[in-house]
């Protein structure tokens, strides 16, 4: 079994290493110069980033790069082909790994009114997250950030402000689990609270695979019209459960990664992550 502990431990170097990349990007810093920074050895920096990221340090910065994120954008669109090949559904993917389930106007007005919500704290590869649940599926998901538990916290009581909510970590951790280490035929079901407009945006960006990206500009193209693009930017930063709903996959029209709501070094980090997974062989 994955133990996301030690993930979870290792990700806040790796996030800081990410961090002083950014920062020094134009210098393009060496492992030592790297190592150095967060406190390390460069032969126990190389082994740590090795045992999160799977693959050597230098492999990974590769991913990190605007020129990756250009040949990704240049390549193919794949939330197009998606739509060209007549696919209506997630990709092959989230066929096993997710199933959706948006709120009824009523219930999204009513702000959970009556409904039961359990939540809970957990480590995964990408540092401590918050994960929410209802009786029909997994209601939020978000990271934790500056160990600030109770502004996440916050912000799901703020989106559910008329549910009872009650802390079990113990039923919150196996589908914590089931995210990070999926079980083909066994999907999740998100429970998604939101918009008709929001839900069509995160139901688009369900469609893009691991490694596939989009612009905020192609996907308010495939939905309305391009000229919507901030506010399909709007509905992905809303997005409720960030990682299950890829919004990481979604750049910026020049092949800038962009922003993201739990920081731009955890969106490199999960993108340049699934990147390596499908560059390994």
């Amino acid at each position: 079994m994955t133990d996301f502990n030690q993930l979870s431990e290792d990700y806040a170097r790796v996030e800081q290493a990410i961090r002083y990349l950014e920062n020094n990007s134009n210098r393009q810093p060496d492992l030592r110069e790297v190592a150095d920074q967060i406190g390390l050895s460069e032969y126990h920096f190389q082994r740590l980033f090795t045992r999160w990221a799977g693959i050597s340090p230098k492999r990974f910065l590769q991913f990190l790069t605007k020129e990756k994120a250009k040949q990704l954008l240049s390549s193919t669109n794949l939330l197009d082909t998606t739509y060209q090949s007549g696919l209506s559904s997630p990709s092959r993917l989230y066929d096993l790994f997710v199933q959706c389930e948006a709120v009824t106007p009523g219930e999204y007005k009513s702000k959970g009114k009556g409904m039961e919500i359990i939540y809970g704290y957990h480590p995964t590869p990408f540092g401590e997250c918050l994960i929410a649940l209802t009786g029909r599926g997994i209601c939020f998901f978000g990271f934790v950030q500056n160990d600030n538990r109770a502004a996440l916290l916050t912000e799901l009581r703020h989106d559910w402000a008329n549910a009872n909510l009650t802390e079990d970590p113990f039923h919150t951790g196996p589908f914590v689990d089931r995210i990070f280490s999926p079980t083909p035929g066994v999907p999740l079901t998100l429970h998604m609270r939101g918009t008709n407009f929001q839900i069509k945006i995160w139901e688009a960006l369900l469609r893009l695979p691991p490694g596939g990206t989009t612009t905020y500009e192609a996907l308010a193209g495939q939905i309305c019209s391009a000229k919507a693009a901030r506010a399909v930017g709007n509905a992905v930063a809303r997005n409720p459960l960030v990682y299950l709903i890829p919004c990481h996959r979604v750049l910026q029209k020049s092949g800038g990664f962009g922003g993201y709501r739990y920081g731009s070094a955890r969106k490199k980090a999960i993108l340049a992550w699934e990147l390596a997974r499908m560059d390994t062989p």
